[in-house]
């Protein structure tokens, strides 16, 4: 399912105009998206939560040189599944 189809799906199931369900999703997207960039979780009751995960930095290996070369820090997002979710994927 894609970003389309989901909108197409929220607006039938929420009985709204394709319009009004683009501008919930983009404005939920974009929500969860400043929260994460202020170092906040965001935590959705039964469907899971969103966080910031850092991944310290490691020395690598340049494929094409061989050299050894250092892999900053960086911050990735990261979603953890919740209860609700999980049983109702497995049901």
């Amino acid at each position: 399912m894609n970003k389309s189809e989901l909108i197409s799906a929220i607006a039938r199931e929420a009985g709204v105009s394709l319009s009004d369900a683009s501008k919930v999703f983009d404005a939920t997207v974009s929500v969860i998206t400043k929260a994460l960039k202020a170092g906040d979780k965001v935590q959705v009751i039964g469907f899971g939560t969103f966080s910031v995960r850092v991944r310290s930095q490691t020395t690598g290996r340049n494929p094409r040189t061989g050299e050894s070369m250092v892999i900053p820090e960086s911050r990735i997002p990261a979603f953890k599944a919740g209860k609700s979710l999980r049983d109702g994927i497995l049901s």
